[in-house]
């Protein structure tokens, strides 16, 4: 998972999967951001996580299993970090 993107079944919600790049390759963390994609401006972030690779990996599946699906592009830019 480099930088993937869940979206819920009514498309106004979205979960950013990206890695921390910083951290060892031992031991890989990720950044999980909630939010909502705004018409007029930059995303509405809600929510920030980190995570160990294992656990992203397992939120990931749980968010599918409860129907949130990927994204083919992504819903903001990088730039609009927390």
């Amino acid at each position: 998972m480099s930088d993937s993107w869940l979206i819920d079944a009514e498309a106004q919600w979205v979960w950013r999967f990206h890695h921390d790049t910083k951290t060892r390759q031992r031991e890989p963390r990720v950044f999980i951001d909630r939010g909502r994609p705004m018409a007029d401006g930059p995303p509405l972030l809600k929510e920030r996580r980190y995570l160990d690779k294992e656990a992203a990996d397992q939120l990931w599946r749980s968010l599918q299993s409860q129907g949130w699906t990927p994204l083919s592009r992504p819903a903001w830019s990088a730039s609009a970090e927390i």
